[in-house]
């Protein structure tokens, strides 16, 4: 009856229009009232707590980074370096977005952040190349969405933060699989864009590619310096985000110079502005939290999936697509912090290791982020690009199924995952 109290409470108010972190707080109340332990206080105490953690610090200086590196032409230098290494190849601007995109992921790990640098450069070249645009869009959305799964990824912090799981661990086990989403994403454009009759860029030539190679070449050392410092132990990945801030913010000031001082105070504020939409979504959150620990919500599920316990992958298999369906109605952060305490007690009985279960938990998130209705990555390509939300959407899913493909591939083959992930860390 708690499990029913919970979601009803927590759907009947986001259904009326209550924000996300509104509805957490409210299905909170519902749920203390229904167990007779109604305080107050319990509400307040539990939402300090959920702020007063070292490891969100991450969080703001990850997300400055990213706006630092658009604002201070980081990014651009990024697409520039692609273009003139695959730019020539027949469909080469749809390879060049999803290079771009997993050297961009390295850096900021924002989804919508990498997705609105890479459309409004791109899109406008591949539409005068002769490319199909929605399809274009769709590429480029399936491409940022990247962003959670390769790190730095805010999502991993979030999720080790809600789960209690080692984040460097999480940051590792990511590369491989994010990687794979990528090469996903380039043979599928090859395999639907050979119908388009474009006009390929012309071959760069080698003191072209030299020359915007040494121009990207600060870009290319932020993923370096950030990655490089978590895997030697010299940073913690929340330390590694203050350097990634401040690394980007002395580039886009000292050595590019399109980063000038007068912009800083709009830089900032964006910053400040996303990061207290996630923060009051985690505090709203861990209210929750504790109180589907408290109504022992996660062994009444258990009751119910009892007999898939035993069969961790046909286990894995059904919580993948009890995720994928969330995620077409929910945004990142908010399903992470709904789910992640209903799920990882059921993990663990199953003896799942929590860091697999963390990616591809994350990498199921992020393909929601280009699942309609909510969309929120389309919603990014359609405003940026200016083309409706409903071309993007039909462009967008042969890429949302190569991508779904490599997720179920991750749940029939774990050591895709586990095995690069030991390799690296």
């Amino acid at each position: 009856m708690t499990l029913l109290v919970f979601v009803g409470s927590l759907l009947g108010a986001m259904a009326v229009g209550v924000p996300v972190a509104f509805s957490l707080m409210f299905c909170g109340v519902v749920l203390m009232w229904f167990m007779g332990m109604f305080n107050s206080q319990i509400i307040a105490q539990n939402m300090i707590a959920g702020a007063d953690t070292f490891t969100l610090l991450a969080i703001p200086f990850f997300i400055l980074a990213g706006e630092l590196m658009n604002s201070g032409g980081l990014s651009r230098r990024i697409i520039d370096f692609a273009i003139a290494c695959v730019g020539h190849i027949r469909g080469g601007l749809g390879i060049v977005a999803i290079v771009a995109a997993l050297i961009m992921s390295s850096i900021s790990g924002s989804a919508a952040a990498d997705t609105a640098a890479l459309a409004a450069i791109l899109i406008p070249m591949m539409a005068k190349a002769g490319y199909n645009v929605p399809r274009s869009g769709g590429l480029i959305a399936a491409g940022g969405i990247i962003a959670p799964v390769i790190p730095p990824s805010m999502a991993f912090i979030v999720f080790g933060v809600a789960a209690n799981v080692s984040i460097t661990k999480l940051f590792m086990a990511g590369i491989f699989p994010g990687f794979l989403m990528g090469v996903s994403l380039i043979i599928t454009w090859l395999i639907v864009a050979r119908k388009d009759n474009v006009q390929p860029l012309p071959k760069a030539s080698a003191k072209e590619r030299v020359t915007a190679t040494g121009r990207a070449a600060w870009a290319l050392g932020m993923p370096v310096i950030i990655l490089g410092g978590i895997k030697a132990g010299v940073v913690t990945p929340t330390e590694a985000a203050v350097v990634a801030a401040a690394y980007a913010l002395f580039v886009g000031l000292f050595i590019y110079r399109e980063l000038k001082v007068s912009d800083l105070m709009h830089v900032f504020l964006s910053a400040a502005k996303t990061t207290a939409v996630i923060m009051f979504l985690v505090c709203a959150a861990l209210v929750s939290s504790w109180l589907i620990t408290a109504a022992n919500i996660p062994a009444e599920i258990t009751g119910y999936i009892e007999p898939l316990i035993d069969n961790p992958k046909i286990l894995m298999f059904a919580i993948m697509i009890l995720v994928l369906v969330v995620g077409t109605a929910l945004d990142l952060t908010p399903t992470i912090l709904i789910l992640t305490p209903v799920l990882m007690p059921i993990i663990k009985q199953a003896g799942i290791d929590p860091v697999y279960f963390g990616v591809l938990f994350i990498m199921n998130n992020s393909i929601g982020l280009i699942t309609p209705p909510v969309g929120v990555v389309l919603n990014v390509v359609s405003g940026v690009a200016r083309i409706p939300l409903g071309r993007v959407t039909a462009g967008v899913w042969p890429f949302l199924l190569a991508e779904t493909i490599v997720l179920f591939l991750l749940v029939l083959f774990p050591d895709l995952v586990l095995v690069p992930a030991s390799w690296l860390h």
